[in-house]
């Protein structure tokens, strides 16, 4: 093995018949360890607001001025009625429909990979809200159940996205 490669991680012969093999002089293969990454620029458009309130510790629904739906997540445009949606806010507090403890955390950025396992997704009817409002809840999987009050808190910790920068907590009682 070659030093002069640092990511090799060897090289080989694989087997083939030496004088009958079309692909005899590509047996020599190197195996090398890459790693790729990428950057990209995306907008979070007409849901930007959203996420630059949960930077000044405010949850922001949208509310549908012809029906009186309200949406967290926010939509720009009622579903129900096709309308355009309003800005309001909600306290935060709401209570849980359904969770699920995950018991493994996908690799997909730093904040995924920071989560400790077992983790709590719940499914939150926000007070006020018409919609379920998915996210983590910070609490062990065996103190979950339907109807528990939670509350949104802030993180102070930098985040990658910003929709990291709210978790639910239970409301103590």
């Amino acid at each position: 093995m070659s030093d002069k490669v640092s990511s090799q991680i060897d090289v080989a012969t694989i087997d083939g018949d030496a004088v009958t093999d079309p692909w005899r002089e590509f047996r020599l293969v190197e195996r090398i360890t890459l790693e790729l990454s990428q950057s990209y620029k995306y907008s979070l458009g007409k849901y930007s607001r959203f996420f630059i309130e949960l930077e000044n510790r405010r949850f922001l629904a949208t509310r549908c001025e012809a029906c009186g739906k309200v949406y967290a997540p926010p939509r720009p445009l009622c579903p129900a009625c096709l309308q355009p949606t309003a800005w309001t806010e909600l306290s935060g507090e709401g209570a849980v429909e359904t969770w699920s403890a995950l018991h493994f955390s996908p690799a997909s950025n730093a904040d995924a990979r920071a989560l400790e396992t077992p983790y709590v997704l719940v499914y939150v009817l926000l007070d006020g809200a018409d919609t379920l409002f998915p996210h983590l809840l910070k609490t062990p999987p065996d103190q979950v159940r339907r109807g528990l009050r939670v509350r949104v808190v802030y993180s102070d910790e930098p985040v990658r996205h910003p929709i990291h920068l709210m978790y639910f907590v239970p409301i103590s009682t």
